[in-house]
């Protein structure tokens, strides 16, 4: 690491290393947000504009909102995101939430590495003539690694702040100005969707912005305060995502052959010089995706196993994301992100009615020196996560699939709000009864 973002493990972080103030966490967030895999996610809608538009609001608001108060609670805590999950869960009980996320951050690694890989391989294709899919795999699995290497406050001082960021706006600045140009506004405002359900997708907008929730603490902990974990981390997050899924809804609407990013590729570049470098842009910037699952799944392994030095786990995450990205092709998107949202919405519906039940502020006894385990917690999350699956009827999972189409399906009415009440209300009734028992 460099000086001044030494390896921090699972100890709180000491005050002198706070030092992401509110515009700092904007920055990295909405960095984080900017992504070719979000723009095209709004043709996993399958609704008309303006429920696409009204979905993308609702959707926004309330998974940002939830993305900022995990951000508050990170930063006042100021511990990783899995060391944090041992207050609700109990020292080892956070063990299944670590792997699960560990899991996950892999597996989004993965993923992101093909999607800016098959990216660059379409625009050298487009302008050199030569593909290399494999070694744009290769290299921006470098690139990751070194940018996890560098830790959070290094990656935002000197890539997101005096790079990034200023790429990416211009990038945005004429996508903005270039997809409604190329479309025709006043039919697609009349026009109707391809029989996609509403809360299906607001639910798959609010997955998004959830599935970074078990990662967020990796990052607010370095935050000056709550202030600064709240608002730049939920605001951070909110703009981008709007941006995304409310112009993905009309690019892909416009252009029903889009239904993945190589696809906007090919699209956008016809536009000519401007729209490859906007493109190219965004390309890179997606490397920061890979950075942020590299980086939390060893910190998160850092909670099983607090001893391991954190950068050879970065470079064994990032061997084995690259390694993933050259032998898997992951396609069922919309499927992935369900799933996701099943797990981490009611987790952190739990994480959040310990944290008010312990006064809006977690002490150091109560992530380190609790219990092994709080079977009660642990309960209420999967009887949350059960009940938004029973909601969803998450699809292309198998024998799950299955199991889940022999239950009697219940209201489509969207699963992340339903699932997370429970959960956060099943929560607090162990909470009063613990406090009780105690007495």
């Amino acid at each position: 690491m460099a000086k001044e973002t030494p390896s921090w493990g699972v100890e709180r972080v000491p005050k002198r290393l706070r030092v992401l103030g509110v515009f700092d966490s904007f920055l990295l967030w909405t960095s984080f947000g900017i992504s070719i895999l979000v723009l095209v996610s709004a043709a996993y809608l399958g609704l008309s504009l303006k429920q696409a538009l009204l979905a993308t609001l609702i959707g926004g608001l309330v998974g940002n909102t939830m993305l900022g108060i995990a951000g508050m609670i990170g930063a006042d805590a100021r511990v990783p995101g899995m060391v944090l999950q041992r207050a609700p869960l109990g020292q080892r009980g956070s063990y299944i939430a670590t792997g699960l996320n560990i899991l996950q951050c892999l597996g989004w690694a993965v993923f992101e590495l093909i999607i800016i890989a098959t990216a660059a391989s379409a625009l050298s294709g487009r302008v050199f003539g030569f593909h290399g899919l494999w070694l744009w795999k290769l290299v921006f699995g470098a690139l990751a690694t070194g940018m996890a290497l560098l830790g959070p406050i290094t990656f935002v001082r000197r890539f997101v702040r005096k790079v990034a960021i200023w790429a990416v706006a211009a990038s945005i600045a004429y996508l903005a100005w270039w997809i409604p140009a190329h479309a025709d506004l006043h039919r697609l405002w009349h026009a109707g969707g391809s029989g996609g359900s509403f809360f299906a997708g607001t639910d798959l907008i609010i997955a998004l912005s959830v599935s970074w929730i078990p990662l967020c603490a990796d990052y607010t902990r370095f935050a000056t305060g709550r202030r600064a974990g709240f608002w730049g981390t939920g605001l951070g997050y909110l703009l981008p995502t709007l941006f995304q899924f409310g112009f993905g809804a009309i690019l892909v609407l416009s252009h029903p052959s889009i239904q993945g990013p190589a696809d906007i590729l090919t699209t956008v570049a016809a536009g000519g010089v401007a729209g490859l470098l906007a493109l190219l842009a965004l390309t890179v910037d997606e490397t920061d995706e890979a950075f942020a699952n590299i980086y939390s799944a060893a910190v998160s392994m850092q909670n099983l196993a607090p001893r391991l030095r954190q950068r050879g786990l970065i470079v064994a995450c990032s061997a084995i994301a690259t390694l993933g990205a050259l032998a898997i092709d992951l396609t069922r998107y919309a499927q992935f992100l369900y799933l996701l949202g099943a797990f981490f919405v009611p987790l952190f519906g739990v994480l959040l009615a310990d944290w008010l039940r312990c006064g809006r502020h977690y002490r150091r006894a109560d992530i380190f020196d609790g219990p092994l385990y709080r079977p009660g917690m642990i309960g209420a999350w999967l009887v949350g996560f059960f009940f938004y699956e029973w909601i969803a009827q998450t699809q292309g999972l198998g024998f799950w699939t299955e199991f889940l189409g022999r239950l009697h399906p219940l209201p489509k009415i969207g699963a992340s709000l339903p699932s997370f009440a429970l959960a956060f209300g099943l929560a607090w009734l162990v909470g009063l009864f613990r406090r009780r028992a105690s007495d």
